[in-house]
């Protein structure tokens, strides 16, 4: 859903100034180039944090038993469409118009709330993210000093690295330690 496309946008925005960065400490002598290097799946390690499943968990239901409603809703709707079918070469045509503008009205306002409801569940999601991803950048740069690493890279933009340098499970395990619900 959104998830995918808010983390691509996010990596796109920021992947030109990775990679110049990466060329920067490629060829900038060798004391970058022996510098210490780490890297991070960042949706792997949002999507890895305990905060997240929970919060992603509550979102799911609330959007199914919303999807729920909708189908009900939906169902109501083409009721009232095979009944203005079934009736149409009986019904009186004053009546028949009514309900004709009733079934437009409904399938009208129907459509304004599916609508409402994506762009708010669109924008609930987005702010998730973006809360996690926050704290997730706390993180990682914590670590990075810590540690003492040169830089961390989202493994997105890298072709190749040792398994060994990357932190995503340490990342996952610290955002857990500092940012889980007690």
């Amino acid at each position: 859903m959104f998830q995918n496309q808010f983390l691509a946008t996010v990596i796109k925005k920021s992947s030109l100034l990775m990679f110049s960065i990466l060329l920067i400490a490629l060829f900038s002598g060798s004391a970058f180039a022996e510098g210490k290097f780490g890297f991070v799946n960042v949706q792997k390690a949002m999507l890895g944090t305990k905060e997240w499943q929970e919060t992603y968990a509550k979102f799911k239901k609330s959007f199914e038993q919303e999807q729920l409603l909708i189908s009900a809703r939906e169902r109501k709707i083409a009721k009232m469409l095979e009944d203005i079918n079934k009736q149409s070469m009986v019904l009186d045509p004053a009546l028949k118009k009514e309900k004709e503008d009733k079934f437009r009205s409904e399938r009208r306002d129907f459509q304004r709330y599916v609508k409402d409801k994506s762009e708010e569940f669109t924008a609930k999601e987005k702010e998730m993210k973006e809360t996690v991803l926050k704290k997730l950048v706390k993180v990682i740069k914590k670590i990075g000093k810590e540690k003492k690493f040169t830089l961390i890279l989202d493994n997105s933009f890298v072709l190749y690295s040792d398994e060994v340098k990357d932190i995503t499970d340490k990342v996952i395990l610290i955002y857990d330690k500092y940012y889980s619900k007690k």
